[in-house]
């Protein structure tokens, strides 16, 4: 197939104090989302460090390509309806910039988990990093690791055939294969909504947008909400989880994942028994959310066992493989 594109003139815009590449492009109409890696590569020679903004200086918008727009919106997608898409390479390969620089091609393997809708909420972002702790005289903390395991469940779930809405956001961090991941405050809600600095206000926010979406969509969906946990430093803890204690659904969800957790440590792990329990707890979004749900504590961000599995990425790797599989058997069961 050959396609033709028309385009117009290259626009361009002033860089004020305190301009970032988000804000540039959400001022003039773009979405940060699909034109930032564009933007990046088109004014390459005039940014700073860490794709810093000159005040002053002049800087090329992308170009919006009404052409290729229409063909991404036309053009189906067997697996699920991924509304952040910037380019959809065949019927199996879509890519979303929001997943990082290498990590951002998705290839999607499966229809097992075709009709199941994902809600993913990973915790704090914002004004708020939750817990920190130091490691190696460096400070790290609880939202940075918690987005990192939710992005990388996110890709795995796309991948089969889920129609999946990650509703906290950092447009720059995406996946990242490092064991200290750098602080930062610019994480949004859903639909670049500025997160609360009062945690009823942040905590009710994100809330009413999962609840928003859940009416709004059909058949089986579930909530998925992650965070790592802060103890006394010598508390070595196993990832653990919490439902509603009148939700059966939600039981069985967290009971899924558990179970995948057990059998993966009796398998590699063979000499370590297992010990992350299942509860009920009166925590906001688990009284407060509409899907059945489960809110997973990842370990203890103060413990140095537990910061290994936090820390080493392909571990965090592995907690998101393995809560992926909890959701597969749990959706086969319904």
């Amino acid at each position: 197939m050959t396609l033709s594109i028309a385009q117009t003139a290259s626009k361009t815009v002033i860089a004020n104090k305190g301009d970032g590449v988000y804000s540039i492009l959400r001022n003039n109409g773009l979405d940060p989302v699909k034109f930032y890696k564009e933007f990046i590569e088109i004014n390459k020679n005039k940014l700073g460090s860490e794709n810093k903004l000159y005040a002053g200086h002049t800087y090329k918008l992308p170009i919006i390509n009404e052409s290729l727009n229409s063909l991404i919106k036309e053009k189906p997608i067997d697996s699920s309806p991924i509304t952040e898409a910037i380019e959809i390479l065949d019927l199996n390969q879509i890519i979303m910039p929001l997943f990082g620089k290498g990590n951002d091609t998705i290839v999607v393997k499966s229809n097992k988990l075709k009709g199941a809708t994902y809600y993913l909420v990973s915790g704090h972002g914002g004004p708020d990093p939750g817990a920190v702790a130091k490691y190696n005289s460096k400070i790290i903390s609880e939202d940075e690791y918690a987005y990192d395991v939710t992005l990388r469940l996110a890709k795995k779930l796309i991948a089969q055939g889920a129609e999946v809405h990650i509703i906290i956001k950092d447009l720059d961090d995406g996946i990242r294969d490092k064991k200290v991941l750098n602080i930062d405050h610019d994480e949004l809600s859903y639909r670049d909504k500025t997160i609360p600095r009062r945690q009823k206000a942040r905590l009710k926010q994100r809330t009413d947008i999962v609840n928003d979406l859940y009416r709004k969509h059909k058949g089986y969906r579930r909530l998925i909400v992650t965070h790592v946990d802060s103890r006394s430093v010598g508390k070595n803890i196993d990832v653990f989880f919490y439902h509603h204690k009148l939700s059966k659904n939600g039981k069985r969800l967290a009971k899924n994942i558990q179970n995948t957790f057990k059998n993966k440590y009796a398998r590699y792990q063979p000499n370590r028994e297992y010990t992350g329990a299942i509860s009920t707890r009166n925590l906001y979004m688990v009284q407060n959310t509409l899907p059945p749900m489960t809110y997973i504590e990842l370990g203890n961000i103060r413990n140095s066992k537990d910061q290994k599995r936090i820390l080493d990425y392909e571990n965090r790797d592995a907690m998101a493989k393995w809560i992926a599989e909890g959701l597969i058997l749990d959706f086969e069961q319904d």
